[in-house]
């Protein structure tokens, strides 16, 4: 339930109560803020100008936290540090990195960060994965886990007969800072209290993948190819759901950017984002890759986008199907499914994002080969303004690849260790 909500009582208290959910929206930590005005006041006379507030400071954690958490780490055992929300900023995470160099500390990522600096010059962190076996993989060998702005990882759905806590009954869990708190002073602190202040870890070089080749489009093709393009300073909004499995690999080396990606369970987010991005940073590229079933929720996005003429390139995934969905319906033991559910899960018929977009205002191109594609981003890219890319991949990729991934995934405790982590290195985001 949200924590801030006001009804104004009179026209004089509009701008104080403005100001205060503005304030309570900010954070720390960051909320829904709800403010209702009521018509008679805010149509009536006798308003009142309320300056803004100053933004308040959130403390580091205390002394006691750190020191504990030092002495954990100290120990011995295997440390893995899962960093979220403002520890995902420069700053801190040029310390955590400090601390994983000096002290031998792993480094994740939420699964989905809101906000993530990226790119090269930048310490480069292993997000955590999506499916839940893939988190258990990569949590299983590590004695504790200390939380930065994060919470304890569970799975996105509940599977019955498996639990959803992903961390292993072995690993303990401490928390550093809570989103009440500044990430970026309690990772120094805890620096200070390792030892690790003035570690110097290699910078991570400019690093882009080749351009991607062959005759048919894929989503791991479309994903290489804004790794080859991706632009300095870009904002890359992230919804493309299965569709960009492979998009964190192929950007980890490339120039700096910021990644914003879905954070909930509720779809169509992206495209709104991708506007919110622009706007804020009219200087700075956009690009937008989302599924075409997420892309319908919120798809009047692209009218705003041409109305305000918008530098957003969107790209969509155009595979014709809910894949994460499919996956999802046999990952809860949903068992045969009948050709009506299945249905359901399909987009049919099928949509034609070029028309769309044009019907909109925002130029378009349909790309089904990865030449076709590379050259699209190009002059989006160069050209100011919106522009839509309608990528038509199989659903190979994204579907094929996927629904085996429940069986693979299942035996993946069985595999020789090698194998087993050279799967998780390709399958992870």
């Amino acid at each position: 339930s949200p924590k801030f909500v006001r009804t104004s009582k009179s026209t004089a208290e509009v701008c104080r109560d403005a100001v205060d959910t503005v304030q309570a929206a900010k954070g720390p930590p960051g909320q829904v803020a709800t403010l209702i005005l009521p018509s008679d006041v805010s149509w009536g006379e006798g308003g009142v100008p309320e300056p803004a507030h100053d933004s308040a400071q959130p403390a580091a954690t205390d002394d006691a936290t750190v020191q504990a958490i030092s002495a954990a780490i100290r120990s011995g055992g295997r440390t893995a540090i899962l960093l979220g929300g403002g520890a995902l900023r420069e700053s801190a995470l040029q310390t955590a990195a400090r601390i994983s160099d000096h002290s031998g500390v792993k480094l994740f990522a939420e699964t989905f960060p809101k906000r993530m600096e990226r790119g090269a010059s930048l310490p480069a962190v292993e997000r955590l994965a999506y499916l839940g076996e893939m988190a258990l993989l990569q949590l299983k060998s590590f004695d504790r886990l200390v939380l930065v702005d994060s919470k304890s990882p569970v799975s996105f759905f509940a599977y019955p007969g498996k639990n959803s806590c992903l961390v292993p009954q072995t690993c303990a869990v401490h928390e550093l800072s809570s989103a009440e708190q500044d990430a970026t002073l309690s990772l120094k602190k805890l620096a200070m209290a390792l030892g690790a202040d003035n570690a110097m870890p290699a910078p991570a070089t400019l690093a882009r993948p080749a351009a991607p080749r062959g005759k048919k489009l894929t989503a791991e093709k479309v994903c290489k190819a804004v790794g080859h393009l991706l632009p300095e300073k870009a904002i890359l909004i992230d919804e493309a759901i299965t569709s960009g499995l492979m998009l964190s690999k192929y950007t980890a080396g490339g120039p700096r950017h910021d990644l914003l990606s879905l954070t909930g369970g509720a779809i169509g987010q992206g495209l709104p984002n991708a506007i919110g991005a622009a706007i804020a940073c009219p200087d700075r590229p956009v690009l937008a890759l989302i599924g075409d079933g997420s892309s319908m929720y919120t798809i009047q996005s692209l009218w705003t986008m041409a109305r305000e003429n918008l530098n957003v390139t969107a790209i969509i995934f155009n595979n014709a199907c809910y894949s994460v969905l499919n996956v999802e319906l046999e990952r809860v033991g949903a068992g045969d499914v009948g050709p009506k559910a299945k249905a359901q899960l399909d987009i049919n018929p099928a949509l034609d994002f070029t028309k769309i977009a044009e019907g909109m205002g925002v130029p378009a191109v349909r790309a089904c080969d990865p030449e076709a594609f590379i050259h699209a981003l190009e002059r989006a890219l160069k050209t100011p303004g919106p522009h839509l890319i309608d990528a038509v991949i199989p659903p190979t990729l994204a579907g094929l690849k996927l629904k085996l991934l429940p069986y693979v995934l299942g035996s993946l405790d069985k595999l020789p260790q090698p194998l087993a982590h050279v799967l998780k290195r390709k399958l992870t985001p």
